[in-house]
C-alpha cells in the first residue's frame, strides 16, 4: 500500500506591537487607557525593582538573585489576565507576575537573602507557589493544581511558568502527556529568553520551536513575541478562555531575551558578545510599550518622571522594611525541610542548637 498523509501540523507566530512601536490595529486587544497604563505601571515597577536588588546585591546586603530585567512583558499581561482562584506557578523570573497576584516585593528580599520567610504569604488563599529553583519540577504541580481544582468543580486555571532550558527536563515532557491526556486546563508558558545560563537557544534544541513540543502531546501552541505585552494579553485571554471552556492545556512560547545575567553569580560576557546584547536592548519591552502609549496620546514625559518617583518611594519602602530588625528564630529553616519529622534534620538542627547556646555562652 502506499504511503499517506495521515496529519499536518503548524505552529503560528503572534506579534501586535514591533520592536518599534508599531501597532497592527487588526490584532490590537481592546484593552481600555486604564488597563494599558495598568500593565505600564507595573512593567515600570518590575523593572525598576530588579534594578535595586542588582545594587543591593552588588553592595552585599542582597544574597544572589536571577534579574528579570528584559522579560517583564510576560508574566506581568499574564497575570492581569488570570482570576483570583487561578494557580501561579512559577519558576524564577516573573517577580512583576508575583507582585500582581499579591506576593509582597520584601517576600523576594527575604528569600534571595537566604531566608525561608520569603515564601510565607500573607495570605493562604493567593494561590501562588514558591521560586522554583529546581528546573523543571513544577510543570507536574501546575497540571496536578490544574486536575485537582477541575475535580473539585472550581472555576479555576493553572499556568505555569518555565525557560527554554526546563524544556529539555524529562519533567516537562511527563508534565506535558499528563496534560493531554487529562485535558487539565492548564496553560504552559515557555519563556524563550534564548539562554539557559551559558547555553545558547540553537544547542538546546533542534526543534525549530519550542512551541512545536506540545504537537507531540495534542496540545494548541502559539510562538509569541515575548516583548510584546499587547500579543501575551491576547494569547493568554485565549488560552486561559480554552481553559475554562473544558478544552484542556495550551503552550505558549514567548520569546524574549534574558538582557541581564543568568544570576549575580554569573557572567554573560564570556559567552555571548555586546553586539547580541545591544541589538536585544533595542527590542526590549518598555521602550516599545512607552512609544505606543505616547502615540495613543496616553503617556508624556511628565508622566513618566512621576510614575519614576512613585515606583522609586515604594522599593525604598520595600527595602527599609526588609533591613529592618527582625524577631525570627535562628533554627527557623530547619521546620520547613520535610512535612514530617526526619531524624538526619533533627540531629543537625539538635547540633545546631548547641552551637549557638555554646556561642552565646562564651560570648
Amino acid at each position: 500500500m502506499p504511503r499517506k498523509q495521515i496529519a499536518k501540523f503548524s505552529v503560528q507566530h503572534l506579534q501586535v506591537l514591533d520592536e518599534n512601536g508599531k501597532l497592527d490595529a487588526k490584532l490590537e486587544p481592546n484593552l481600555s487607557e486604564n488597563e494599558l497604563l495598568e500593565m505600564y505601571r507595573w512593567m515600570r515597577l518590575a523593572r525598576g525593582f530588579d534594578e535595586r536588588m542588582l545594587k543591593l546585591q552588588r553592595q552585599g546586603r542582597l544574597g544572589t538573585f536571577p534579574p528579570n530585567t528584559g522579560q517583564e512583558a510576560i508574566s506581568i499581561p499574564v497575570a492581569l489576565a488570570m482570576k483570583e482562584k487561578d494557580w501561579f506557578v512559577g519558576a524564577f523570573r516573573e517577580l512583576g507576575g508575583r507582585l500582581i497576584r499579591g506576593e509582597p516585593m520584601t517576600s523576594s528580599l527575604y528569600y534571595y537573602n537566604g531566608w525561608e520567610e520569603g515564601n510565607i504569604l500573607p495570605d493562604k488563599e493567593l494561590r501562588i507557589l514558591p521560586t522554583s529553583v529546581v528546573i523543571g519540577c513544577q510543570i507536574e504541580h501546575a497540571v496536578g493544581l490544574a486536575w485537582a481544582s477541575r475535580y473539585k468543580g472550581e472555576d479555576a486555571a493553572a499556568v505555569c511558568f518555565i525557560g527554554d532550558g526546563g524544556t529539555s527536563e524529562g519533567d516537562f515532557h511527563e508534565g506535558l502527556n499528563f496534560a493531554g491526556v487529562w485535558k487539565a486546563p492548564v496553560v504552559f508558558i515557555v519563556q524563550n529568553n534564548q539562554w539557559a545560563i551559558s547555553i545558547p537557544r540553537e544547542s538546546q534544541t533542534n526543534s525549530q520551536t519550542i512551541a512545536q513540543k506540545g504537537i507531540a502531546y495534542d496540545i494548541p501552541c502559539l510562538q509569541v513575541d515575548g516583548n510584546d505585552p499587547l500579543a501575551m494579553h491576547v494569547a493568554i485571554t485565549e488560552a486561559l478562555d480554552r481553559a475554562r471552556k473544558g478544552e484542556g492545556p495550551t503552550l505558549i512560547e514567548a520569546v524574549t531575551y534574558r538582557l541581564m545575567m543568568h544570576t549575580t553569580a554569573d557572567d554573560p560576557t564570556k559567552y555571548r558578545t555586546e553586539e547580541e546584547e545591544k541589538r536585544a536592548w533595542e527590542k526590549e519591552p518598555l521602550l516599545r510599550f512607552n512609544k505606543y502609549l505616547k502615540d495613543k496620546g496616553f503617556w508624556d514625559d511628565a508622566k513618566e518622571e512621576a510614575l519614576l518617583s512613585e515606583v522609586k518611594a515604594k522599593i525604598e519602602e520595600a527595602v527599609k522594611e526588609f533591613e529592618s530588625p527582625l524577631e525570627w528564630q535562628q533554627d527557623e529553616p530547619f521546620k520547613h525541610v520535610f512535612g514530617t519529622e526526619h531524624p538526619v534534620i533533627t540531629q543537625q538542627h539538635e547540633d545546631f542548637l548547641a552551637n549557638v547556646k555554646r556561642e552565646a555562652d562564651h560570648g
